[in-house]
C-alpha cells in the first residue's frame, strides 16, 4: 500500500508540476531554440525535467530517511550539483569545460562517499576482480553516461521512455534481489518520469532540458553503486544490469562516437548522426522511433529479469537476444528508403 501511494503521488506531482512549469516557462520565454542538431523546427519550452528531478530526490530522501534509513547524502548532493549546472546551461548556456568540472567533481563525490566498481560479471570470466582500476572505470562510466543520456534526448519522448523502462527495470531487479531501497527508487524514477512523458510525447509540449537528461544519465550510472552498498558491498552483476537497462542508449552513443571518429569528424561538435536521428531524417516519426527504442528496451528488460529469476545459464540467452536486436537496429538505421 505504501508503494502504491508513493508511486501514484510521484506521478501526479510530476504531471501537474510539469503542466504548471510549462505555462511558467512559456510566460518567461524559456525556450529551446532549434539548432543544427535539433529534430524540431519550432521553439518549445524546456527545463521541464526540473520537476521530476525535484520529485525524485525529495521522495528518495523522504523514503530512505524516514522509512528505511539508507539515505546517501553523497548521491543527493552530487545529483543536485549535476542538476544545478544543467539548469544554468538550459537558462544561460554554460561552457563545456565548466560542465565537465562539475560532472567530474560529482563523480568523485560518489566514489568517495559510496564506492566504486571493483569487480565485473562477464559471461566468460564470471566474477572478474579489477581492484583500483575500478576507480577510473567508475569515474568514466558516470561522466560518460551523464553526457550520453543528454545526447540521446533529441526527439519527442525518447529519453522519458528510456527513463521509465530503466526505472521499472531497477524496481523489479530490486524486488528479485531483495534490495528494497533500490526497488522503491526505481519505481519513483519510473512514475515521476511517466508524469513528465505525457507532456513530452509527440507532439511534445515541453522538453526536459539538460537538467532532466543529465540527472537521469547520472542517476542510472550511480544506481548500481547504491545497490552495491545496500547489498553489503557485493557487486555481483549489478554493473552489467546497469548497462543492459540502458543498452540502446549506450549502443547508439558509442557507435555514433566511433563512427564519427573514424570519419575524422570533430566529435565534440553538434550533429545529427545518432541512429535515432537518422531514422527521423529518413521520415519516421518521433513517436515511431521512440516506440522502437522503448520496445527494444522492454525486450532486454524481460530477458534480464528471466536471467535473474532462472539463473546464470540464461545469461547467454540475454546476450544472443541483445546481439540480434543490436545488429538489427544498426542495419535498420543505415537502410536506405527507396
Amino acid at each position: 500500500m505504501v508503494q502504491v501511494v508513493l508511486f501514484s503521488t510521484a506521478f501526479l506531482l510530476s504531471y501537474f508540476g510539469v503542466e504548471w512549469f510549462r505555462h511558467w516557462s512559456t510566460k518567461k520565454r524559456i525556450y529551446d531554440i532549434p539548432n543544427e542538431r535539433s529534430s524540431h523546427t519550432a521553439p518549445k519550452p524546456r527545463g521541464g525535467g526540473l520537476v521530476f528531478v525535484v520529485v525524485s530526490l525529495v521522495f528518495y530522501s523522504a523514503y530512505t530517511i524516514g522509512y528505511q534509513g539508507g539515505f546517501e547524502i553523497g548521491y543527493v548532493a552530487a545529483a543536485i550539483l549535476i542538476s544545478l549546472v544543467s539548469l544554468l546551461d538550459d537558462l544561460f548556456s554554460v561552457s563545456f569545460i565548466w560542465r565537465f568540472i562539475v560532472h567530474a567533481c560529482s563523480a568523485f563525490l560518489i566514489i568517495y562517499s559510496i564506492g566504486y566498481i571493483d569487480e565485473l560479471y562477464l559471461p566468460i570470466f564470471h566474477q572478474l576482480a579489477i581492484g583500483k582500476i575500478g576507480i577510473l572505470l567508475t569515474f568514466g562510466w558516470i561522466v560518460w553516461l551523464t553526457n550520453a543520456y543528454n545526447f540521446m534526448d533529441g526527439i519527442d519522448g525518447i529519453a522519458g521512455t528510456q527513463a521509465v523502462t530503466a526505472g521499472l527495470g531497477w524496481f523489479l531487479t530490486g524486488k528479485i534481489l531483495g534490495l528494497d531501497e533500490i526497488s522503491i527508487y526505481g519505481g519513483i524514477l519510473a512514475f515521476s518520469c511517466a508524469g513528465f512523458l505525457i507532456h513530452n510525447w509527440q507532439p511534445a509540449k515541453i522538453f526536459m532540458g539538460d537538467v532532466g537528461s543529465a540527472f537521469l544519465g547520472f542517476t542510472y550510472a550511480v544506481l548500481p553503486l547504491l545497490a552495491k552498498k545496500e547489498n553489503g558491498g557485493q557487486t555481483r552483476f549489478l554493473p552489467l544490469i546497469a548497462v543492459l537497462l540502458v543498452w540502446f542508449f549506450v549502443l547508439d552513443s558509442v557507435y555514433t562516437f566511433f563512427r564519427r571518429l573514424l570519419k575524422r569528424e570533430k566529435v565534440w561538435n553538434a550533429h545529427r548522426e545518432h541512429i535515432y536521428q537518422k531514422l527521423v531524417i529518413k521520415g519516421y516519426s518521433h513517436k515511431y522511433v521512440t516506440i522502437l527504442y522503448g520496445s527494444l528496451s522492454l525486450i532486454v528488460l524481460i530477458s534480464v529479469l528471466n536471467w535473474l529469476i532462472f539463473g546464470s545459464e540464461y545469461l547467454w540467452v540475454v546476450f544472443i537476444l541483445l546481439g540480434i536486436q543490436s545488429i538489427a537496429l544498426l542495419i535498420f538505421g543505415h537502410r536506405k528508403i527507396s
